[in-house]
C-alpha cells in the first residue's frame, strides 16, 4: 500500500488498486509523435485538474471504479496519445511521444476522513491531500479517492509537455459527455499535427521575445528553505457580485471599452501587489509586474492556425507581462490599471509572437526554458492562469463537482501564482488557488473580496 503521508495521519491515502487501462480500438496504428517547440517551452512538468463530489450516489466502490474501468478505453480511443509514453530520443536528447498504447494509469484509493473535515483555505491541507505522484513518462493518470463521508474526488493528471489547460479541460469535458450519454458524438476531430509550428530558417525573433524568456537552471534558484519560507498557499472564492462591482468601478471613470471580468480582477490584484511592494522598506521605488499565461487559440488570425485550433491537442500558450513602477500603480485609479491590463494582453500580435517563440526555442531547446519573470529574479511578479476561458463540464452522472481546480507544483520558483477557475454550476463565482507572499495574502484577505474557501461554502460541512 502507498500513502501520501505518514501512516498515522488520518488523511493519508490508502491505495486500493493501481492498473493500466489501454485504448480498445485495435485498428489504431502505433506511431511516434514529435513535440512542437511550443510543447518544449513549457518544460517537463505535470498539470492536474481536481474535481470533488459530495456523494457517489449508491456507494463509491459499487459504482465509480467500474465506470472508469469500462469507459476509459473508449475515451482513450479518442485521446489515443494519452495512452502512450514520453521517451527521450537518444539522438536529439529531446522528448518524443511513443503512441504504442502502453496505457493510462487508473488509481483507486481511500481516505479515512470526511471531505468536510479538510481545511479548504490552504491547498496543502485540502487539495494537495487528494493527489498521488505518478511516473513522469506517463501522460494520463486518473486518480479516484473515496472519503469516509461517501463523497469522492477525481484527479486528472496530464504531462504538460503534451497539452495545456485547454487540453486538460477537453479531457474532463469529453469524459463527462461519454459517461452521461455513452458516446462522444459532436466532439471535434482531434488534431495532433505539430508541423504548423515549424521554425523559420534561419530562426528569427525580436529582442523583446529574447528578453521574455531565459534558460532555466535549477542550480540558480533559491534554496528550498528560502522558497518555503517566502510563500503561503491559499484557496479563495470570489463571489460574482464582487467581480461585478470591480467591473463597475473599473468602468466608472472612463468612456473607453468596458473591462472584462478578468481585466477588472487583474487590475485589483495589480494594485494590491503595488501597495505591498510600495510599503516594503527595501523597495527603493521598486517596480511590480503582472504576468498572464494567455491561450492563443482564440487570438490567432492566420487561416491555417484558425482552422487548426478547434481540435488541436497541444500547447498553444503564450506569456504577456505588464511592468510599471509600484508607485504608479498605487496612484492610478482602477480603470486606468484595467486599461493597462488590457493593453498588455491585447497589444500582442499572437501569430507573430507564436512564430518568434518557436524560433527562440529552436535555438535553445536543448536547455531548460522559462519566462524570466516567472523565476522570481528582479521586480516582484504575480502570474495568473485564467482557466475560466476553458469550458469545463464536470457532470459525469453525479451532478457538477462542488470543487474543480487546477493543481501545480511551483517548486523553488520565487514569483507568485494565481489560477482562476469558474465555480462549477455556473453561478458566476470564481475559485482561486494561490501561491503568494504572506504580505499579499494578508492584504487580499483584509479587503473582503478574496475569501478563504471553506467546507461550508462548498456544501461539505460536517
Amino acid at each position: 500500500m502507498a500513502t501520501t503521508m505518514a501512516a498515522n495521519d488520518p488523511t493519508s491515502i490508502r491505495v486500493v488498486s493501481r492498473r493500466l487501462v489501454k485504448a480498445s480500438d485495435a485498428s489504431i496504428q502505433p506511431h511516434v509523435m514529435s513535440l512542437s517547440n511550443l510543447d518544449l517551452y513549457v518544460c517537463d512538468s505535470q498539470l492536474g485538474t481536481l474535481c470533488v463530489y459530495p456523494n457517489a450516489g449508491g456507494g463509491f466502490s459499487a459504482r465509480i471504479p467500474s465506470l472508469f474501468e469500462s469507459l476509459l478505453p473508449s475515451l482513450l480511443n479518442y485521446l489515443y496519445p494519452f495512452a502512450g509514453r514520453l521517451v527521450t530520443n537518444p539522438s536529439s536528447g529531446l522528448p518524443e511521444l511513443h503512441c504504442h498504447n502502453q496505457g493510462a494509469e487508473l488509481v483507486v484509493g481511500e481516505v479515512g476522513v470526511a471531505l468536510g473535515s479538510l481545511n479548504y483555505g490552504a491547498t496543502k491541507d485540502s487539495v494537495k491531500k487528494m493527489v498521488l505522484p505518478f511516473p513522469r513518462d506517463v501522460l494520463l493518470s486518473v486518480q479516484l479517492l473515496s472519503f469516509a463521508c461517501g463523497g469522492f474526488s477525481v484527479m486528472w493528471w496530464i504531462n504538460h509537455l503534451v497539452g495545456d489547460g485547454h487540453v486538460g479541460a477537453t479531457i474532463v469535458r469529453t469524459w463527462s459527455q461519454l459517461a452521461r450519454t455513452g458516446d462522444i458524438g459532436g466532439a471535434p476531430p482531434l488534431n495532433y499535427d505539430r508541423s504548423v509550428f515549424r521554425p523559420r530558417s534561419p530562426p528569427s525573433y525580436s529582442d523583446s521575445v529574447a528578453a521574455t524568456f531565459t534558460t532555466f537552471d535549477e542550480q540558480r534558484l533559491p534554496n528550498a528553505l528560502t522558497a518555503e519560507a517566502s510563500f503561503v498557499d491559499r484557496v479563495y472564492y470570489v463571489e460574482a457580485s464582487d467581480i461585478a462591482a470591480l467591473r463597475d468601478t473599473a468602468a466608472a471613470a472612463t468612456t473607453a471599452q468596458r473591462p472584462t471580468r478578468v481585466e477588472a480582477l487583474s487590475a485589483y490584484l495589480w494594485k494590491a501587489l503595488a501597495d505591498v511592494v510600495a510599503a516594503c522598506p527595501r523597495s527603493n521605488k521598486e517596480r511590480c509586474r503582472m504576468g498572464w499565461w494567455v491561450s492563443a487559440r482564440r487570438r490567432v488570425t492566420a487561416p491555417k492556425l484558425v482552422a487548426l485550433m478547434p481540435g488541436y491537442l497541444g500547447n498553444v500558450t503564450t506569456y504577456a507581462l505588464g511592468d510599471a513602477p509600484a508607485e504608479e500603480i498605487v496612484r492610478k485609479p482602477l480603470a486606468e490599471v484595467a486599461a493597462m491590463v488590457r493593453d498588455a494582453i491585447t497589444s500582442v500580435d499572437y501569430d507573430e509572437y507564436l512564430q518568434e517563440m518557436v524560433d527562440w526555442v529552436e535555438v535553445h531547446k536543448t536547455e531548460g526554458l522559462m519566462e524570466a519573470a516567472v523565476i522570481g529574479v528582479g521586480a516582484p511578479t504575480l502570474n495568473q492562469s485564467v482557466m475560466t476561458t476553458f469550458p469545463l463540464d464536470t457532470d459525469f452522472g453525479f451532478g457538477q463537482a462542488t470543487l474543480a481546480t487546477t493543481v501545480s507544483d511551483y517548486g523553488r520558483l520565487c514569483s507568485a501564482f494565481l489560477s482562476v477557475g469558474a465555480r462549477p454550476g455556473g453561478d458566476g463565482s470564481w475559485l482561486v488557488t494561490a501561491y503568494i507572499w504572506p504580505q499579499l495574502a494578508a492584504a487580499l484577505e483584509s479587503d473582503g473580496i478574496f475569501k478563504l474557501l471553506t467546507a461550508e461554502y462548498l456544501g461539505l460541512a460536517m
